[in-house]
């Protein structure tokens, strides 16, 4: 299905240089940060507690959110939890308080705010089982990108692995940039964002390698650059009605989806737009300077000289 056709080639290499250039300031800006400031972990990296409270009418979550703002708590995380009177909050470790402590003073200010309130249970995260979530987490991370270039290695080429999981990696580093930039929280749900976004990447960068493929074999006669450029031109219609369709679900998460969502939308959206952008001026250029050719993708079967053309008895026969 195409949105649109563009019948002549746009000369996207010409400027990949350049724009690799940028690419890799911003990667080392986003290295820099991440050393620097270093992410803010939720409380299931850091360690907490978590409290279930139940109310004998549907909970207004936003009332409780302002009941942790006056007790100056920050980064707390509240939701709904089974059904609209359940609520979940996940508190951060306070200093010189217990997690028996915390939860007596979060509950006398839930119960001056709603005397129905009762807590269900209440449960202290340590620090270790944070530290197991985030060696976890990090581990899956590098099975996902062994497994793609092991993938991409096998269908294509390793030049078009490398090319795919420096375009990924791109795109992780640069969310993890934003998130040590700007102090956003970094829970599990903006992991599996980062997870989705490795797959969501790597799909547009297997679409764009696949067009390479496709046209190194019917047009013979063009470069390299211009096998790049007709590929990635015959894909921006599909890549358009892909990556906007998702990003129109992923933005309703962002606007409507509430606090719950609003860090794993962001991630998303992030990951989209730089998607697009490193399967492009990423990949693609990295497949062009790791010298990318036909020669990588259509295996020529050997000739015993009978095909030659400068053989003054080819095609003779007997």
């Amino acid at each position: 299905m195409e949105f649109f056709r563009i019948k002549k080639d746009i000369p996207f290499m010409r400027h990949a240089l350049a724009l690799n250039a940028v690419s890799f300031a911003t990667f080392i800006a986003s290295v820099f940060f991440l050393f620097t400031n270093g992410l803010n972990l939720s409380v299931e990296f850091t360690g907490g507690t978590v409290m279930e409270v139940a109310y004998e009418k549907p909970a207004d979550v936003e009332a409780v959110r302002e009941v942790f703002t006056q007790l100056n708590y920050s980064d707390v995380q509240v939701q709904n939890f089974g059904s609209a009177r359940d609520v979940l909050m996940r508190l951060p470790t306070v200093a010189e308080q217990t997690s028996g402590q915390q939860s007596e003073i979060v509950l006398a200010a839930l119960k001056a705010a709603d005397p129905t309130v009762t807590l269900r249970r209440t449960e202290y995260v340590g620090p270790q089982v944070g530290d197991e979530l985030a060696t976890n987490g990090l581990m899956a991370l590098g099975a996902v990108i062994i497994g793609i270039m092991i993938y991409l290695a096998i269908r294509f080429e390793w030049k078009y692995a490398v090319s795919a999981i420096v375009a990924n990696l791109h795109d992780v580093i640069i969310i993890l940039g934003f998130f040590a930039f700007f102090q956003w929280e970094f829970s599990l749900a903006v992991l599996a964002a980062v997870l989705a976004v490795l797959g969501y990447s790597v799909n547009e960068s297997v679409v764009i390698f696949d067009r390479i493929r496709e046209t190194f074999r019917r047009y013979r006669k063009l470069t390299t650059i211009e096998t790049i450029n007709h590929a990635i031109t015959s894909t921006i219609s599909r890549t358009i009605i892909t990556h906007g369709s998702t990003q129109i679900m992923v933005l309703s998460m962002l606007l409507f989806g509430g606090p719950t969502l609003h860090y794993f939308a962001l991630a998303l959206t992030i990951g989209i737009l730089f998607g697009i952008y490193s399967s492009v001026f990423v990949a693609a250029a990295v497949g062009m300077w790791l010298g990318i050719r036909r020669e990588d993708l259509i295996k020529t079967k050997p000739t015993d000289g009978s095909d030659d053309p400068n053989d003054p008895n080819a095609g003779a026969v007997v």
